[in-house]
C-alpha cells in the first residue's frame, strides 16, 4: 500500500487500499455525481477496514481521515457500493454515477481543517476528471433523504460553494409549490415532504425550526433554477 499521487491539485498523495466491495458501473454509468459521507465510526483506520470487508457490502472510492490522509479503496472508473437506494435528479442507479467520499466523522464533531483540505482537493480533482458541475457534489442526505443524514449539519458546504465545489444556497424567499420545486431542485427519492425539507434544512439552513416557510421555498426554486440552467448547458 505505497503512497501514490492523486490527479488534480498537487501535494495531494493517496495509499491504494483495494477494496473486493466493487464492480463495473451498470447500464454505461459514468461520474456525474460527488457523494459525500461521513463515516459514523471512531478511526478511518475501523471505516477503511470495513469498507475492504467482503462481508460488509459496503465501500467507498475513498476514504479521508482527520488529518487529511486518504486511502483510496476503489478505481474511479468502477462502481462502489456507497450510495445504495437512492436518486437524485433523473439518476436511479447513484452507485453506478458517482464517486463516493467517506469522511472520518462520528457525526457529533467538527470536521478538522486538514480534512476539509484534502476534501476540497478530492473533489476539485474529481470534477475536473470528470466534468461533474458544482450542483453534481451531493451529500448522502440529499440522495436518500429520510434514510441517511451524512455528511451531517456540521459540515461546512458553504466553504465549499464559496470555491465552486458546491452549489451555493440561494438568497430570497419564494411562494408556491415547495414539494414542485424541491423535485425539480433534484430531491427525487421517494421521500415524504418532511423527510425532504429536512434533508434541504441539513444542507442549507440547519438552524432552521419548524414547518416550511417561504425561506425554505425560495431556496427549493432558487436550486430548481440552477438544475435547470445546468441541463440547458448539457443538452447545448
Amino acid at each position: 500500500m505505497e503512497p501514490g499521487p492523486v490527479p488534480g491539485r498537487s501535494g495531494l498523495t493517496a495509499i491504494w487500499r483495494p477494496s473486493p466491495n466493487c464492480g463495473p458501473r451498470r447500464d454505461g454509468g459514468t461520474p456525474r455525481l460527488i457523494v459525500l459521507h461521513y463515516t459514523a465510526m471512531t478511526s478511518a483506520e475501523r471505516a477503511a477496514a470495513w469498507l475492504c470487508n467482503p462481508e460488509s457490502q459496503v465501500s467507498a472510492h475513498y476514504v479521508i481521515d482527520r488529518m487529511g490522509s486518504v486511502q483510496q479503496l476503489v478505481d474511479e472508473a468502477d462502481r462502489a457500493w456507497h450510495a445504495g437506494a437512492g436518486a437524485w435528479g433523473d439518476c436511479r442507479d447513484v452507485n453506478s454515477n458517482s464517486i463516493g467520499l467517506e469522511i472520518d466523522n462520528t457525526g457529533t464533531m467538527p470536521f478538522a481543517a486538514a480534512q476539509m483540505n484534502a476534501v476540497e482537493a478530492l473533489v476539485a480533482g474529481i470534477m475536473e476528471r470528470w466534468s461533474i458541475p458544482a450542483r453534481g457534489v451531493i451529500g448522502h442526505s440529499d440522495c436518500a433523504p429520510g434514510r441517511k443524514v451524512d455528511p451531517g449539519a456540521r459540515f461546512d458546504w458553504a466553504r465549499l460553494a464559496r470555491q465552486g465545489l458546491a452549489a451555493a444556497t440561494p438568497d430570497g424567499e419564494g411562494a408556491g409549490d415547495f414539494l414542485q420545486a424541491i423535485r425539480a431542485a433534484g430531491y427525487t427519492a421517494d421521500a415524504p415532504q418532511d423527510a425532504l425539507l429536512a434533508s434541504l434544512r441539513m444542507r442549507h439552513r440547519p438552524w432552521a425550526k419548524g414547518p416550511c416557510d417561504v425561506r425554505d421555498v425560495g431556496i427549493a426554486q432558487g436550486l430548481a433554477g440552477q438544475a435547470a440552467i445546468d441541463r440547458a448547458a448539457a443538452n447545448a
